[in-house]
């Protein structure tokens, strides 16, 4: 085993673990990553990877939110925790939209939207409503402010942005769901946890379906890439999603809402002057 391709995947893992919390675009940055860091795999096994560490991110959520996320409770006597299970049934509400479609037209959807010109594009365009809706809500009404009361029609509403950032990659997933959130009320905290939560199905599906495509028969290598992969992206998600609850209690997304323009801008000039 190759050094620096155990140090390739730590890479990977490391920028898995941030772009997947923060709403900046994990496409986008994977992307840019594949361009100057090239792990020495196959492209089956390469597409398989880039999807697969995200369990590595689901895990730290899991962890993290334990409490939040297991419907049973074994203190002093069993029973089932009625609001946790209404908030997986508004979790699995707001992924039929993605999963639907996902299912459907995964390849064709790929084939026309993979590309750098539409992740740019996703980069900036969210980029300006985030600084845009961020501005408008300045001083609006915070009327969600717990999961427990988001509806419905609220999760079904976040579930339509999860649509659109599984149709154009480069839209970032949680950038998506937070900022659909956002602009029906939903506190800023509760967007983001709802957001992390609403990852675990939906990365958890995504992630058995590639394998199954792929198969189950690795190489060692590609076992010890994966696993560096997976361990290093739960680590680094750990810290992250930390963070971002720590930063967005004081602030706004504003921040993010430039870095993507800035960097939709970086990659467009670069595949334009490579090209």
């Amino acid at each position: 085993m190759d050094i620096v391709e155990i140090l390739k995947a730590v890479l990977f893992g490391v920028v898995e673990g941030i772009t997947e919390w923060l709403p900046i675009s994990s496409t986008g940055h994977m992307i840019l990553l594949d361009e100057f860091v090239k792990l020495n795999v196959s492209e089956e096994f390469l597409s398989m990877f880039l999807v697969v560490i995200q369990l590595g991110a689901i895990l730290a959520v899991v962890v993290l939110y334990f409490g939040k996320l297991w419907p049973f409770s074994l203190k002093e006597r069993f029973f089932i925790k009625k609001e946790t299970f209404s908030m997986w049934f508004k979790i699995l509400f707001s992924c039929i939209p993605a999963a639907v479609v996902g299912i459907l037209f995964e390849e064709e959807l790929d084939e026309l939207f993979y590309n750098y010109q539409t992740v740019a594009m996703a980069l900036i365009v969210f980029g300006i409503l985030f600084i845009v809706i961020e501005h408008q809500n300045r001083g609006m009404k915070i009327r969600v402010n717990s999961i427990a009361e988001i509806t419905y029609p609220i999760a079904l509403w976040i579930g339509v942005f999860q649509l659109i950032a599984a149709v154009f990659p480069g839209t970032s997933r949680s950038g998506a769901t937070i900022l659909g959130a956002i602009m029906v009320g939903v506190s800023r905290t509760v967007a983001a946890e709802f957001t992390f939560f609403l990852a675990v199905p939906v990365m958890l599906g995504a992630s058995l379906l590639k394998i199954v495509k792929f198969g189950f028969s690795f190489t060692s290598t590609e076992l010890v890439l994966l696993g560096v992969g997976l361990v290093v992206a739960f680590l680094v998600s750990i810290l992250v999603i930390k963070l971002l609850l720590g930063y967005i209690r004081r602030h706004t997304f504003t921040v993010f809402g430039w870095y993507r323009i800035i960097l939709g801008i970086v990659v467009l000039a670069y595949f334009w002057m490579a090209g």
